[in-house]
């Protein structure tokens, strides 16, 4: 279980709106991540895949080939993609395959999501009084991380203004007009402290990438991104997730705090080592809380390093390079892949307009995921 696994292609396509079917914009970022690889298709040995809402994975063989190999589904919520990737890296790992496809996409309807509460354990009435709504949640729970680590709402400003900065430097992003933390602010309050500029939205799109074993890579001789780590780990008792009922008093655990240390655990490095990073922000409180409980510095610490320009490209530790899902959207299948294939894209140095300065060498990915979900990759070339 201790062999190396090599990322030797990535593609993705577009993040906003889109004529395609989820589907086509699956097979579009496959064919863009062999062609990266310089791998046909029939040389795949093992896929996983997934979406919440624009079909099923496996289905995508008949576009592109039907050589019968593994083809597996993985649905889990915003985690889907990362939790595919996991499945792709034991593939590895375990011998299974020398070369597998991890593949997310999807197309959700304009509007917010409109989740079932049924499809998560919770009884109807969940949904009829209104607790279903993840903004209301998103908003509960950064105003408390808020009062208790005396965060002011310009820093969550800060955050949105950075992701639509980086956004307009990212060829594939949904929102490429910079807003100034002001317009930010004023943008219309949707849950206390949140403004409407400071979510991300639904949104299509589409992110493959093909690992190998390092044989594979020594013929492939394409530029080297090493996958050290990839963890996936469900809430503990004592979280504050959004679809929970309730919460109990004293302190919290954090579903991402596991996840993150499990990665860096196994990949033998500390968040201090780290160049370029890319968190979950859904909304711009996530951010500033997944900077915490990342290991990337202490509760309450993040207002300072925001105002002073830590978490741009050329800062101390770049975060969401790209924009984050504040920029790019969030069609949920995608989202932990497209964050991979940033990371990728930096440690390559093929970043373009948004490329961090000084040959960055190693990288971390999180994502975050109802109901109490996260996945965390390390990479390093």
């Amino acid at each position: 279980m201790s062999t190396e696994v090599v990322v030797c292609g990535a593609g993705r396509t577009a993040f906003g709106r889109s004529e395609a079917s989820g589907r086509q914009l699956a097979v579009t970022a496959v064919h863009a991540a062999l062609a990266d690889a310089g791998i046909a298709w029939p040389r795949v040995r093992a896929a996983f895949g997934g979406s919440d809402s624009a079909g099923l994975a496996d289905t995508l063989v008949s576009r592109l080939g039907l050589t019968g190999l593994p083809f597996v589904n993985v649905r889990n919520g915003c985690a889907t993609g990362g939790s595919a990737l996991v499945s792709a890296v034991n593939a590895i790992r375990s011998g299974t395959a020398d070369v597998v496809l991890a593949v997310g996409f999807d197309k959700h309807p304009r509007g917010a999501f409109d989740p079932r509460p049924e499809d998560w354990g919770l009884g109807t009435e969940y949904g009829t009084d209104g607790l279903m709504v993840t903004t209301q949640f998103f908003g509960m729970k950064t105003q408390r991380y808020l009062h208790d680590h005396g965060i002011t709402p310009h820093t969550l400003a800060r955050v949105a203004e950075k992701a639509y900065r980086n956004g307009a430097l990212t060829p594939g992003a949904w929102r490429r007009t910079p807003l100034s933390a002001a317009q930010i602010l004023d943008s219309g309050m949707v849950s206390d402290p949140l403004t409407r500029y400071m979510f991300c939205s639904p949104g299509a799109g589409a992110v493959a990438l093909v690992l190998c074993s390092p044989q594979v890579a020594r013929i492939l001789d394409r530029p080297r991104v090493t996958l050290r780590a990839a963890a996936v780990r469900t809430r503990r008792f004592g979280s504050f997730e959004v679809f929970s009922p309730w919460i109990p008093a004293g302190p919290l655990t954090s579903v991402s705090r596991d996840a993150s240390a499990a990665a860096f655990e196994e990949a033998g490095i500390a968040p201090g080592e780290v160049d370029v990073c890319q968190l979950q922000d859904t909304e711009c409180g996530a951010e500033v809380m997944h900077m915490a409980e990342c290991g990337f510095c202490e509760d309450g610490e993040q207002q300072h390093l925001l105002a002073a320009g830590a978490t741009e490209i050329g800062g101390a530790l770049p975060v969401n390079t790209d924009g984050g899902c504040i920029a790019n959207g969030e069609p949920v299948g995608a989202s932990g892949l497209r964050q991979v294939y940033e990371v990728v894209q930096q440690l390559r140095g093929r970043a373009g307009d948004r490329q961090v300065p000084g040959e960055p060498r190693v990288g971390f990915t999180h994502v975050y995921g109802a109901p109490g979900v996260s996945a965390c990759t390390v990479l390093s070339r």
